[in-house]
């Protein structure tokens, strides 16, 4: 059978036919694609294994590079950490100890003795008291009661006269702020601070606290609270101190006025022990 001649119109038809089918063809492949992508986009978990798939090698070398740096970074600031933490925790377990004995001691709420504890690092850290010996007084003065009241009218924790030191009060509220516990501490541990400098002893700062600056002896208030205040030392540092020991009974607080003092004395053991218990807080205290 002879073969037909080429001609153009031939030649023609097998191009479009070509181009056509070569069209269909991509367009089937470009569909393909659209899906494929839709599809990884849709499930990032597959498009993970298909990068894992066509590049293991480079997704090796991403993954491993940013693992040595993190853990060199994270050791050091674990160690920063831990180095922060010391004198905070220090505090922070030595203020724990002192709440616990206190609540159960003067059946006080848990959250409540733990205010008045804070309140009392607080405060001594800000006039370099020891605070230790704030919360003595304040146990001795009112049994950790923020509403007591002699008849005399000494008011609140720390058993503070309003209408003698109204001018301290005046910087936290006024008279009124007398039974308001932070108000009353910050206050009587100013007082406190004020008496036991114009003396020169704690002693004789706690016999002027308690009204008897012009008498021969204080009723044994002086010791009362300084026997308190050598049990809470032993409680702050971990020592098992009996809770049930019969409190010391609050004593009323005569009077608060300024009196003429006597010379001021020299520094004895128990002064220094209260300065060091005060250095103690404030480095303890300004860790937190």
């Amino acid at each position: 059978m002879a073969s037909q001649p080429v001609t153009w119109s031939s030649v023609t038809k097998a191009a479009r036919g070509v181009l056509t089918t070569a069209q269909h063809t991509l367009t089937v492949f470009g569909l393909s694609a659209v899906a494929v992508l839709a599809l990884l986009y849709n499930r990032p978990d597959l498009a993970k294994r298909v990068s894992d798939f066509l590049s293991p090698q480079q997704t090796a070398q991403i993954a491993a590079a940013p693992v040595q740096a993190p853990v060199e970074r994270s050791a050091q600031a674990v160690e920063i950490a831990n180095s922060n933490d010391k004198p905070t925790a220090h505090a922070t377990r030595q203020q724990k100890y002192v709440t616990e004995w206190l609540s159960r001691r003067y059946r006080v709420a848990g959250d409540a003795a733990n205010m008045l504890v804070a309140t009392a690092y607080s405060t001594a850290h800000e006039i370099k008291l020891d605070p230790l010996l704030i919360l003595a007084v304040m146990a001795i003065e009112s049994g950790l009661n923020p509403f007591a009241e002699s008849p005399m009218g000494a008011q609140g924790l720390m058993q503070v006269m309003s209408k003698v030191h109204s001018d301290k009060f005046e910087e936290v509220g006024g008279k009124q702020a007398a039974l308001n516990p932070v108000a009353n501490i910050r206050v009587g541990a100013q007082i406190l601070k004020d008496y036991v400098t114009r003396t020169g002893s704690v002693e004789g700062g706690l016999k002027t606290y308690v009204g008897a600056a012009a008498f021969q002896d204080d009723s044994g208030y002086g010791n009362k609270v300084l026997a308190e205040y050598r049990r809470l030392k032993q409680v702050a540092s971990g020592k098992n101190v009996p809770i049930y020991t019969p409190p010391s009974a609050p004593v009323p607080t005569a009077t608060l006025a300024q009196k003429s003092a006597p010379a001021p004395a020299k520094a004895d053991s128990v002064a220094a022990e209260v300065a060091h218990g005060a250095s103690q807080a404030g480095e303890t205290v300004a860790g937190l």
